[in-house]
């Protein structure tokens, strides 16, 4: 996916020469119980932070990252790194999640697609189960979107936090976001949900087994219990190249990726890749280096079970947030359409919170909302500037 980095890359550096310089920190759990009744022991995950906090704690803006996504969403660890954090464009000194006056805190989430990048901290299907010395595999609990907050919330209270001045994150982080406001009405004061909503539908949860289906069809998968044989590159990398194509707009794809009139071979044999494909699974196997299959399935299944409350009634739960509230999709996005935000807000409306709505433009569809957030830079700094 290094074209996607590139390019939030070229828009951070438009925006400031001299990034944030941060660092990743570490938080235990001696344990934690998931919403499925199962106790993992210890949890860790990673974090960072940027900016200053004040006095009574009253200037934190919580981001929840997306499904590939981890904690490094502004800044630089090392002056060199060739790419700053996936926000870059937005948070930072004088940015619209201005740090001077914010500040800004993200979490590595349970379960953390990049396991195998140094810079993530995570507990997951590829940690080693204390009680056996190997990897947990699948005996790794089911986690939901509600586990990640509860984790998030454990942090938070070690740090003497108990309100946020803002919930804001992007696709899965969205559904993040929202579960905050709605499980803590009374610690959200602001929520941004960034190309996401409050629910997953029958669609949306198939298009995602999609993603799921090329592992587990994997035989070097073996049923999870493939540690100490290697990874299940080709359905690993097969997956990666999936969610790269459903994140992006056809328009952007093909604006990327070369045209099959190109494809010459393919005339004459059944057999020859077309080059659209090859370049796409070249990109999804450098991904694959440093993520997991089995954190990839399980990041699916919580995707696939999101509901806001994570119970029966997603319209009830929201109902009862409290927060002042902007939805921002992506009016290309295919993956999770603005439609899903749309009923996410028409459900707030009805029962008496009005959130503001803007759609983020571009040509990268789902990605615009990584790539192309400084477009949106201006509603985002005076929605948190609002009394």
């Amino acid at each position: 996916m290094r074209f996607i980095t590139g390019l939030i890359w070229l828009f951070s550096v438009a925006v400031s020469a001299e990034p944030l310089l941060v660092e990743k920190q570490h938080f235990t759990l001696d344990s934690f119980t998931t919403e499925s009744g199962q106790v993992i022991a210890p949890v860790n995950i990673g974090w960072e932070a940027y900016g200053k906090l004040n006095a009574d704690k009253s200037n934190v803006i919580l981001i929840t990252h997306y499904f590939s996504g981890s904690s490094h969403a502004a800044g630089k660890y090392q002056q060199d790194d060739a790419t700053a954090g996936y926000w870059d464009a937005i948070i930072g000194p004088g940015k619209a999640i201005n740090t001077n006056k914010f500040y800004v805190i993200s979490s590595d989430t349970l379960v953390n697609a990049n396991v195998f990048d140094k810079n993530v901290i995570t507990t997951g299907p590829a940690t080693t189960n204390p009680a056996t010395g190997k990897p947990y595999g699948l005996a790794f609990p089911v986690v939901t979107i509600g586990d990640f907050v509860e984790v998030q919330k454990a942090l938070l209270d070690s740090l003497g936090i108990n309100k946020l001045y803002a919930v804001i994150g992007p696709s899965m982080g969205s559904f993040q976001a929202i579960e905050w406001a709605v499980r803590y009405p009374e610690r959200v004061q602001r929520l941004v949900p960034v190309i996401g909503g409050a629910f997953m539908d029958a669609y949306g949860a198939v298009k995602l087994e999609r993603w799921a289906y090329p592992i587990k069809t994997d035989p070097a998968w073996h049923n999870g219990d493939y540690y100490d044989k290697g990874q299940p590159i080709q359905g690993l990398t097969t997956a990666l190249a999936y969610i790269t194509q459903d994140a992006v707009h056809p328009m952007g794809f093909n604006q990327r990726y070369p045209s099959p009139v190109n494809d010459k071979n393919a005339m004459q044999d059944i057999r020859a890749s077309l080059s659209a494909w090859e370049q796409l699974m070249q990109h999804a196997k450098v991904r694959a280096t440093y993520q997991d299959a089995n954190h990839i399935l399980y990041l699916v299944r919580a995707s696939q079970l999101w509901r806001a409350g994570m119970a029966d009634n997603w319209q009830q739960a929201v109902a009862g947030i409290k927060a002042k509230t902007l939805f921002l999709p992506a009016s290309g996005d295919l993956l999770l359409p603005p439609a899903f935000s749309q009923h996410s807000a028409d459900a707030m409306k009805k029962a008496g919170n009005t959130p503001q709505y803007a759609e983020i433009p571009g040509n990268w569809g789902h990605l615009d909302g990584l790539v192309n957030i400084q477009s949106v830079a201006p509603l985002i700094e005076t929605f948190l500037n609002q009394p």
